[in-house]
Parts: C-alpha cells; structure tokens; sequence
C-alpha cells in the first residue's frame, strides 16, 4: 500500500483551488459536496465556475499564483494547464504542510483525489494511487451498480438506534453480531424498499427481544485454496469478513490473510510439515473453546478442508461437543497448481485418471514423515499422480515410482507457491526431477505432478509469475 486512505473532515475549512477552467469545476463541485469554504485563483474563470461566484457558492481572487495566497488553507489543489505553475503550487504548500493535490502529476502530490461512491454518510474511495485513474472510475462504475442508494439511509438508521443497542449489549461482540443481524435482515430490506417508519419500528423491537445473554458460537471450516486469492468462493469470503477470530495455517497465503476481516483475532497454528505450532488435537480443542466463548471461529486451511487438510478430524471433535459448523470447501492444490502450472491432470490421450496422495503420513511417533505408499498403484500407466507434501521425500518417491514399474524418463514437474506471484515450475523427468530441484532450491510448499501429460505444459504454459 503505497498510501495511507483517510478521510478528511473539511466542513467549513478553507480549501483553495488554483486554476479556473473545466478541471477546476470538477475539483471544486467535489470539496462542495463535503461542505468545504472553496477559494478559487485565477486570471480568469469558465463560465461554470462564474456562475458558482454569482451564486455566493464560492470565493473568487483574480491574480497569478502567490505563496502567500496558500496562507491559511487546510488543502490545495492545482488544476492550471501550465506545468511551471502547477509545480509552484505543489512545492508552496509543501513548504507550509498543507496538502496538495495536482491534477495529473502524482509526482507533485501528497494525496491524491480518488473515484467516488456517495451513500453518504456512507462513502467508499476507490483510488490507483494515479497509476491508473480510469480504472478507478471504471471500477467505481461496478460499485455504483451493486450498492444501493439506500445503504446511506441504513447508516443514519443505525445511527438513530446506536445508544438503545449499546445500553441492550455490555461488549463489543454481541453490538456487532446484531447490527450485522440487522444489516443482512429483514429490517435492511424495509430500509430498501422505502419502508423507513416500518424499518424504525422494526429495528426498536428487535433491541427489546434481543437476549443480551451470551451468544452461541459457530465454527466455519473454510478452504483458503491454493493460494490466489481470485480462486476463494463468494461464501468463504463472506465468512472470512464476518469472523471474531481466524485460527489459520502457514500454507493460507498472505494475499488470502489480507481478506480476513481486519479487527479479528488471528491465531497462527503452523501446520507445516515436521513444525506445528500446535498439535492437531489441541487445535481440534481450541476451536471448540472459541466457540462456546460464543465466538465465530473461521478455521482457514490452505487448500480444501478435505483433502490432505485434515478437516475430518477437526469436525468430529466439533461434533461431540455439540459446537455448530459449516464447512466451506476450496480449490485444492491438486487443481489450482496444475492449472496455472500448464498441466491438465487427465487428457485423453495420456492419462484417463488421476491419483492424489501424500508425501508423508502420521507416524507412531506422531511426527510426519516419508512413509511406504501403495508404490504399485502410483506406478500404474495411463495416470496423473499428483503427490502433495513430498519435496523432502523427492528423490525416494522417483526412485521408488522407478522400480515399480514407471519408465525412468517418465515426464515429472515440481511446482512451489503454485498460483502465486512466486510460482516456480521445475520440470524434467522421474531419473532427474530430485537434482533439477535441488539445484533450484526450491522450498515448502510444493506440488509434484507426475505423468505424461507434464510434456503439455510446454505449450500450455500460461500464467507467468511476478519476477521481483
């Protein structure tokens, strides 16, 4: 984040605009709309903006550009067509730490004037830091068709009721769960359809009926996926904004931890190979602590929950204890990796089924490690075997694959961070894969995909990774 978003408060503050052309307006009708003392500096002024002086909505000073005229101003914005004059104005304010907009230089600024969504008093800023000022706009345009007009009178009616649900409800959890009660609700609906009498009456009796007692938990079991957070379903999203605390793993990428909503509290239990943070029994007993602290607990698992990701054992202790759940699936790294990786996992004319296993199991010793796989089944032809957790144990699995009966050039591909902007494909075949990723130096975690169809990825090869 290259700058800090903020609001700021301008009701009555003076506010100058240097320049009184067609840029200009668009400038001053936005520090209007925020109730802002506007000041504008020009030799001359277009016809809107004159029409603004006549009207008292505005003050007007005819002259060049002085420093001096900066004296006093809470912001500046420079919206001349002349460079040396604009870069004035920037290097003024500067100099008496006022901020300063300039139209199309964002070199010359320290804030910058985002696209806006007015529900006021709801209002969403949508800013490319002036990288890319259309793509703001056009990304405004999307805003503007999903968010209703009435989002801005379900704030004032939040508003109204603010003191009535604080007094009904002692801590900070409980107020939340119910305004989001009330914003997902039927009283939200009364709102947008123009039912305000309807919705304010609504709104007091569900504060009346509310049991202020404790709130009972819930456990959201969600599949983060691979990785790309693009590849997250819309409900794992909407859980992960509406979570009290995400107890997640080190494969969750951080792109996905940036989505978790931002005042929850995060608990980091590991779950790399061979590194837990917390064993999965005592993680299995946290989850359920949580909730009946009546706590929404979102467990966030790289992956999917099912596969490879032990979810099974964490649902069976919610079960005995009686704690409600949902279970969210998500995009495994078995099919997310091997897509942006280029390689179909089942093609007809080199394999006809695909085989998931895994690296490493539980040992008697509770620690995990390379252990004896079904080696017959994994070398049968005409199949994908898709290995996760097995980049310690490489060089074993392609000998093993060898002799049982898999042919030493059999094509053979490792991927790290698959999907990410740190993807790293190494391809080559079961006789040298072990060598090609110790010389790449790859590290955890890691897919590797073994079969005929990794020679397609030399021409399906699509995604190309950010190089930094």
């Amino acid at each position: 984040m290259e700058s800090l978003p903020i609001f700021m408060r301008i009701k009555g503050a003076r506010c100058v605009v240097i320049g009184g052309g067609e840029v200009a307006t668009r400038k001053v009708s936005m520090l209007l709309k925020a109730e802002a003392a506007v000041e504008v500096i020009a030799p001359e002024l277009c016809d809107a903006l004159n029409a603004q002086v006549l009207a008292n909505e505005i003050q007007f000073r005819q002259a060049l550009f002085e420093p001096t005229q900066l004296t006093g101003a809470v912001l500046v914005i420079a919206a001349t067509d002349h460079e040396d004059v604009n870069t004035a104005v920037s290097n003024a304010a500067k100099a008496q730490n006022i901020p300063v907009n300039v139209v199309d230089s964002p070199a010359l600024c320290t804030f910058t004037m985002p696209s806006i969504v007015d529900r006021s008093p709801v209002v969403i800023a949508i800013s490319s830091n002036g990288a890319a000022p259309v793509l703001a706009r056009l990304i405004r345009g999307k805003l503007e068709t999903m968010i209703p007009a009435s989002y801005g009178r379900l704030a004032y009616l939040s508003r109204d009721f603010r003191d009535a649900v604080k007094a009904k409800f002692a801590d900070t959890q409980s107020r939340r769960i119910f305004w989001e009660k009330t914003f997902q609700g039927p009283i939200a609906e009364l709102m947008f359809s123009g039912q305000e009498r309807a919705a304010n009456i609504a709104l007091a009796d569900a504060i009346k009926a509310e049991d202020s007692k404790a709130q009972h938990g819930e456990v959201y079991l969600v599949g983060g996926g691979p990785g790309d957070p693009d590849l997250l379903t819309f409900r794992a999203l909407r859980l992960m904004q509406q979570c009290d605390v995400c107890v997640y793993d080190k494969l969750v990428s951080k792109e996905v931890m940036e989505l978790v909503r931002r005042d929850a509290e995060l608990i980091n239990v590991g779950k790399a190979r061979d590194q837990h943070t917390l064993p999965q029994e005592e993680i299995n007993l946290l989850l359920v602590a949580l909730a009946k602290e009546g706590k929404r607990v979102l467990r966030l698992k790289g992956g999917d929950p099912f596969i490879f990701g032990r979810g099974g054992e964490e649902i069976e202790t919610l079960m005995e204890n009686g704690v409600p759940f949902q279970v969210v699936p998500g995009i495994t790294a078995a099919n997310g990796v091997s897509s942006y990786a280029g390689i179909p996992l089942t093609h007809r004319d080199y394999a006809q089924s695909c085989v998931f296993t895994t690296g490493h199991l539980k040992s008697k010793d509770g620690q995990s490690h390379t252990v004896e796989l079904d080696w017959p089944a994994l070398a049968r032809p005409n199949q994908t075997v898709v290995i996760y957790m097995g980049l310690i144990g490489l060089e074993q699995i392609c000998i093993q694959l060898i002799k049982h009966g898999l042919d030493a050039t059999t094509p053979a591909a490792i991927v790290q961070q698959g999907t990410t902007p740190k993807q790293k494909v190494v391809v080559g075949d079961l006789s040298d894969l072990a060598a090609k990723a110790a010389l790449a130096e790859l590290k955890p975690p890691c897919l590797i995909i073994v079969g005929h169809v990794v020679k397609l990825r030399e021409k399906l090869a699509w995604f190309e990774p950010r190089l930094d």
